[in-house]
Formats: C-alpha cells, sequence, structure tokens
C-alpha cells in the first residue's frame, strides 16, 4: 500500500459486518488509510468458515483489518460496542434493522447520541416496499433483470462473481467519503442507506433507458442485435479461444487485410456499416476459417500490433499467468491463518502508483486487548464484552 496516499489517515472505521458488502466497504476505506475495527461475534464471522467458492471471501474483503470480537446480547458487549462508537467516525453494518434496534446499535439511536457519526448501512433495498425484503446477489440480479440479459432466453443465469455486493460496497465507501467532506462543513454525521437492489438496478439501467427509447425490450446479450461486424468467440488452429471484435471502419478493414480477406473491402455487398453487420451469416464463417489456421499466441501479437480488439478466453486462476497482472505492483501477497494467498490491487493509479497491499487478515479478537483496552476497559470487563466470561447477575 502506498506510504504517501492516505487521505483517511486518522478515521476510525467501526465495522459490524459479514458475506461482502459490508466488508469490501471497510476494505475499501481501508485502502485509502481508515483504520478499520471489524466487530465480530465471540465464535467469530460466520463467514470463516465457509467453503467452496465462499472460502475466499473472508481473507479477502478483510485484510489489513483489526478484529475485535463484542457480545452484543449482553449488557457487556452493548456498552463496549457504544464506547467504541463513540471514537468511531464511521460505523458500517449489514444486519436487518430490527437486529440493530434490539441491540441498540440502530441509526436513530446512534445519531442522537453521537451526531458526528457517519452511519453506513449495507442493506438489500433501501426505503420503500421491498426495504425489509431478504436479498441475495443473486435474488437482486433475478429482480431487475440481469440475470434474464446474461443468459439465453429461458434460461437466466446470474454474473460469475459477487458483482453486486463488491459494487455495493464500493458504493457504500463512496457515500462514506461523501459524507466525510460534507462533516468537514456541516459538522454533523448522516445515515447513509446503500441498496443492493439499487446497485444492481443501476447495472441494468442501459437496458432500461433502450426500452425508454424505442419501446421495445432487448435481447439477452447471447441473442443480441449486433452493432458491430465482427463481435465473436473464435477457436485456433488447436481449438483454444479467443474474442475478437472489428467495431470501427478501420479495424474492419485491418482484420480483413490482416487475415488475407482483401476481397471483402472490395465486395458490393459490403460497402457500409449496415451491410457488414447484415452479412454476419456469411463474413463471420471465414474469419473464423482463417483464425483457425492459426494459434493464439500468434494472432495475439498481429492483433496487439495492429490494435485490434482482442482477448483469450481465459479463466481467473490464469491471471497469477498474466504478465500485466503480475507486474510490480499489480498485485500483493497477504497472510491468512497459516498460510498466504495473492490478490490484486485496487484498479487506479495515484501518480502512476497503484495502491498495492490491503494487509494481513486478522484472527479472531487478536485486537481485543489492544482497542478495547484503550478504552479504559479493565480485563475483566474485556472478558466480559467480548464473552470469555459470563456476565453475573
Amino acid at each position: 500500500m502506498s506510504a504517501t496516499f492516505r487521505p483517511l489517515e486518522g478515521i476510525r472505521v467501526v465495522e459490524m459486518s459479514h458475506m461482502i458488502m459490508g466488508p469490501s466497504c471497510g476494505m475499501f476505506l481501508g485502502y485509502l488509510g481508515a483504520e478499520v475495527i471489524k466487530v465480530e461475534p465471540p465464535q467469530g464471522d460466520k463467514t470463516r468458515t465457509l467453503t467452496g467458492m465462499g472460502r475466499p471471501m473472508f481473507p479477502l474483503f478483510n485484510r489489513g483489518k483489526k478484529s475485535v470480537t463484542i457480545d452484543v446480547r449482553t449488557e457487556a458487549g452493548r456498552q463496549a460496542l457504544e464506547r467504541l462508537l463513540s471514537t468511531a467516525d464511521v460505523f458500517v453494518e449489514n444486519f436487518r434493522d430490527a437486529s440493530l434496534v434490539k441491540a441498540g446499535v440502530d441509526a436513530e439511536t446512534l445519531r442522537k447520541k453521537f451526531p458526528r457519526l457517519i452511519f453506513a448501512a449495507c442493506k438489500g433495498f433501501l426505503s420503500g416496499p421491498y426495504q425489509n425484503r431478504t436479498a441475495l446477489d443473486e435474488v437482486v440480479q433475478m429482480m431487475t433483470g440481469l440475470a434474464y440479459m446474461t443468459g439465453p432466453t429461458g434460461m437466466p443465469l446470474r454474473v460469475g462473481s459477487s458483482a453486486n455486493d463488491i459494487m455495493g460496497g464500493l458504493f457504500a465507501a463512496f457515500s462514506v467519503l461523501a459524507a466525510i467532506l460534507d462533516r468537514q462543513s456541516s459538522g454533523n454525521g448522516h445515515e447513509m442507506r446503500i441498496g443492493l437492489f439499487e446497485n444492481c438496478l443501476l447495472l441494468v439501467a442501459q437496458h432500461m433507458v433502450q426500452f425508454e427509447l424505442e419501446g421495445k425490450n432487448p435481447p439477452p446479450m447471447p441473442e443480441r442485435e449486433f452493432s458491430w461486424p465482427v463481435y465473436d468467440i473464435f477457436a485456433d488452429k488447436d481449438g483454444k479461444q479467443m474474442f475478437v471484435g472489428a467495431v470501427t471502419e478501420g479495424q474492419w478493414a485491418t482484420i480483413c487485410r490482416l487475415l488475407d480477406l482483401d476481397h471483402l473491402l472490395t465486395d458490393p455487398r459490403l460497402q457500409t456499416r449496415m451491410d457488414q453487420i447484415n452479412a454476419r451469416s456469411w463474413t463471420i464463417p471465414l474469419v473464423a476459417e482463417k483464425i483457425a489456421q492459426h494459434s493464439v499466441q500468434d494472432l495475439e501479437t498481429q492483433f496487439e500490433a495492429v490494435g485490434l480488439p482482442f482477448s483469450p478466453i481465459s479463466k481467473p486462476c490464469d491471471m497469477y499467468d498474466d504478465p500485466h497482472v503480475m507486474r510490480p505492483g499489480g498485485i500483493a501477497v497477504s497472510s491468512y491463518e497459516n498460510t498466504t494467498f495473492r490478490a490484486p490491487a485496487l484498479p487506479f493509479e495515484v501518480d502512476g502508483t497503484m495502491l498495492t497491499g490491503g494487509g494481513d487478515v486478522p484472527t479472531v479478537g487478536m485486537d481485543n486487548a489492544e482497542v478495547l483496552g484503550a478504552l479504559g476497559l479493565t480485563i475483566a470487563e474485556v472478558e466480559a464484552a467480548t464473552g470469555a466470561r459470563k456476565e453475573t447477575a
């Protein structure tokens, strides 16, 4: 992580969340220099024990944070959490509103006690008819039409990553930054509510607006009407797949010359963009036949040299062999339990440098003594608050 670009240095974030949306918000703020204290239940965040596709969720989105265990079911725990929040600038959570009210850490209660606190509530839905529904990334993708647009007709398909949760966390961090800037002049915090559903709605806005402008619902992406002469996946001589595009007149001419299809440039049936698009049924097989005579490696070199858009069809694990991904600063190593893992940096540069790193992954409650002790809690009070010792009647 850049030692010089830490605009949130001195900002304390208390994050009480699980899964991806809330933790990713905390991670983004931590990348920018904030101190992020993750509050976990005594047994630890349940996300820690997920397997399969859920296994990377906790380590990936909780790097660089401090871990404190607090049992909010007890009076000692609730008091400790309130004392911690009295020192915080931001509170990030992603639990049901009713659960927060029960624990006394709902927005209305906290803002009365701490008017400068910025409350970032990562929810399934913003205020409205659906606000109390349970949401998942998959649920909102089905609801908004994103799954419909991703799969072929009759086969709705969720996007192949937790795109909504991550982007929702990014919008949460974005709203927190706006609230921090506003507080500099107003002196007051704000309640920021971020909706997973509304986030997904923004992702399908282009298709919604197409309907507004044209009066027709666009077909799913696998069946879309093409706007370009070449925008397809092809197989090379070894059966390896690659995507190739030609989206301008210059690129159409370039790919025809590169693949020895010069005769298409003078064909009277292909003299306009619409001619080329309407002829895809017979021109694309010609392009495919030529590409099948070469290897992806050879074509990559040629396509890059002439500025054609292209890509091999890669798996996520292939990124660890990609020279651009693995360039200095593009990826960093974090410690987790008894191993390490590599993860990409955030996708922007500051004065030519990426914000690499993110830090190591905390063990459950590793910062209890430091953080809670600094609040003035005795050893016995820390034990009671963290669930290490039962409260006495």
